[in-house]
């Protein structure tokens, strides 16, 4: 059996740690946990529904892996301890919902995170409960820009920028201006209503920073 994992799932890989235990929260059929496991010491590949579940089992017997364990849990629920946990291919919110569960959550725990929408939420959250990310990478599907981040528990909690919340630390100008039009299409929208032309001007305020921002970026590469 061959497999081949997308941009975000291999950007994900990339920033896990190596030989350490990992979990892959919502690992649908376990292709990346399987992919996870060429470098972890071991990996849990957990999902709440039995149908992945049979798939991931089928994968990982496939493939021969030795090292990738399958667990029926919702969410971090069922997990006892892991270094590195996964969450790729959910909604911010649902993310943030599964974090806040975390039983084993410490200063060495790493959160890689992949939010397929909401990821303003997701930053805004991840300040306000004591996390940091350390790293954002942009991860181009067909003609669609995602960002994967890498956060850690710090204790410290804070308060983001509306800026920071749209942006994070992802510097690719392709991601930037992915999230440019998006604002401007909502403000677009709004303009449309008596009651939404303050919040329109405000997402075009917020338009435009994120534009001077990838301005900038653009020119100093």
């Amino acid at each position: 059996m061959t497999f081949s994992l997308d941009n975000r799932l291999k950007t994900a890989a990339e920033l896990c740690r190596k030989g350490k235990i990992i979990c892959d929260v919502g690992c649908d059929h376990a292709l990346l946990a399987c992919k996870l496991s060429e470098n972890a010491r071991e990996v849990i590949a957990s999902d709440v529904a039995d149908g992945p579940l049979l798939s991931a089992r089928r994968t990982v017997e496939a493939l021969g892996v030795q090292n990738v364990r399958v667990v029926k849990s919702d969410g971090l629920e069922r997990i006892d301890f892991a270094d590195d946990v996964v969450i790729c291919g959910m909604g911010g919110e649902l993310i943030a919902s599964i974090i806040g569960g975390c039983r084993f959550l410490s200063e060495d725990t790493r959160f890689v995170l992949q939010p397929m929408t909401r990821a303003d939420f997701l930053r805004r959250w991840l300040y306000a409960h004591g996390f940091e990310i350390t790293e954002e990478r942009s991860a181009h599907v067909a003609k669609r820009v995602y960002t994967v981040m890498s956060a850690r528990f710090t204790g410290e909690k804070s308060r983001v920028t509306d800026l920071f919340s749209l942006t994070g630390k992802n510097t690719d100008p392709a991601y930037l201006k992915a999230v440019a039009a998006a604002l401007r299409k909502k403000a677009r929208g709004m303009e449309k209503s008596e009651n939404e032309r303050e919040n329109a001007a405000r997402f075009e305020q917020l338009f435009a920073a994120v534009e001077q921002l990838c301005e900038r970026l653009t020119a100093r590469a």
